[in-house]
């Protein structure tokens, strides 16, 4: 009889908890630990900041779900993970032990590592979050009533770079509709080296794509950028050379921003040798499996991965959702092999498939293996970019819903590479 915490709700802690709950035996059980009760579809934000979805549109209670699944579901934060007792204490006093643990946290959002950044007392704005992009909506608003310039992007440091391209054609999209488009000047800022870098060094054509779209759009961009520091209406970046030099600084002035920030592990699973890195990133092997303490595996934005390589300002690797779900399915069955008195022997494929949203268009990736060289290096765009979006957002809610551990971005990046190969035989 073992016990099996999963510490995380969203994207990869829910539906570490279902996959798990399939490869358990009679007697073992899980507990679900999390802060936030409720599920948010995290790919939908950039809609809700521009007021095309509300919060009810993207939410789930879990409780119901984890319930059905005869899954313990506990909403009381962590405050420290004590791996060498193997418990977790929580930040009402209490503990729990575990048998094994998933650190499925996702990310903590850095934003205080630049003065004036991020919703939290600062200037900008962020998706990353359904409180953020409500409010995002609000300030969005304003704009819509009094025009001004817009910087979108992301800061030094990000690892998820495709809802900063998402939003600035939505955003852009949706002043077109407003008929305020040519009030208000668009410039992207990026930490990448060039645009559709993506933290991957591209996929297929990102950059061409991705470029021909701002110019397109009247899109100015701004590349191998840091971000120094935002005041109220004005945000100071600094370019920098291939080499690592300064092009110099410059003050941009802005009526609304969205800046993404640069990602850290969360504190109650920080600092630990052993566990985590220095940015408070769990490491993992391949099998998902901290080499240290073997009943510890992690999935998704926590996991610590290397940057591919440097670049003039530092950019992370994205964990995207068919990563995770890879991770996911890998790590529910080792610890099944474990739970039987094997070894574990899964690994993850990490692969990126990628549904990137315009409002009315948009860019697909698909690279297998995220990181190159690769054997599938693809990507195209369409209106059927858009609708597919649309598609994934009504299915994996209703996933998330019935508690279903069926693995989805697989076959729909299989999906998309036999549209692609459609195109091909009808083109030929």
């Amino acid at each position: 009889m073992a016990h099996i915490v999963v510490l995380g709700a969203g994207l990869g802690g829910s539906i570490m908890a279902y996959e798990l709950a399939d490869e358990i035996g009679k007697g073992d059980t899980i507990t679900v630990v999390t802060k936030d009760p409720t599920y948010h579809f995290v790919p939908s934000n950039p809609w809700v900041a521009v007021g095309w979805r509300e919060r009810d549109d993207i939410t789930i209670d879990l409780a119901p779900t984890m319930k059905k699944k005869g899954i313990k579901f506990v909403t009381t934060a962590a405050q420290k993970l004590h791996p060498e007792e193997n418990r977790l204490e929580l930040i009402d006093g209490s503990s729990i032990s575990y048998d094994y643990i998933v650190i499925a946290t996702g990310p903590e959002l850095a934003f205080d590592e630049i003065e004036g950044l991020g919703p939290h007392g600062g200037f900008t704005q962020s998706v990353c979050h359904i409180d953020h992009a409500l409010q995002a909506k609000v300030v969005f608003e304003e704009l819509k009533k009094n025009p001004g310039p817009v910087i979108i992007g992301a800061v030094q440091g990000a690892s998820c770079y495709g809802p900063a391209y998402e939003f600035c054609f939505i955003l852009e999209t949706a002043l077109r509709k407003a008929k305020i488009r040519d009030q208000v000047p668009i410039t992207f800022v990026t930490s990448e080296p060039y645009v559709g870098h993506l933290g991957l060094d591209g996929v297929g054509d990102t950059k061409g794509l991705l470029e021909s779209e701002m110019r397109n759009k009247h899109i100015k961009w701004m590349t191998s950028t840091k971000v120094k520091k935002v005041e109220d209406g004005k945000m100071t970046v600094e370019e920098i050379n291939d080499d690592g030099s300064s092009k110099g600084e410059k003050v941009l002035p802005f009526a609304f921003s969205m800046m993404l920030p640069a990602f850290r592990g969360i504190k109650p699973v920080s600092g630990i040798e052993g566990l985590s890195n220095p940015r408070g990133f769990t490491i993992v092997d391949q099998h998902q499996q901290n080499p240290k303490f073997k009943n510890i595996f992690a999935v998704g934005v926590c996991v610590a991965i290397p940057p591919m390589g440097p670049t003039p300002v530092p950019c992370g690797v994205p964990k995207t959702g068919f990563m995770i779900e890879s991770m996911v399915t890998a790590t529910a069955h080792n610890i099944g092999q474990m739970l039987r008195g094997e070894e574990p022997s899964n690994v993850g494929t990490w692969n990126a498939v990628c549904l990137a949203d315009f409002g009315d268009s948009g860019i697909a990736f698909v690279a297998q293996p995220q990181i190159p060289p690769r054997n599938v290096n693809w990507s195209s765009q369409g209106r059927w970019v858009h609708l597919a979006k649309i598609g994934f957002e009504k299915y994996f809610m209703r996933k998330i819903k019935k508690g279903t551990s069926e693995p989805f971005y697989e076959k729909m990046g299989m999906s998309m590479l036999g549209i692609n190969k459609l195109k091909a035989v009808k083109k030929g």
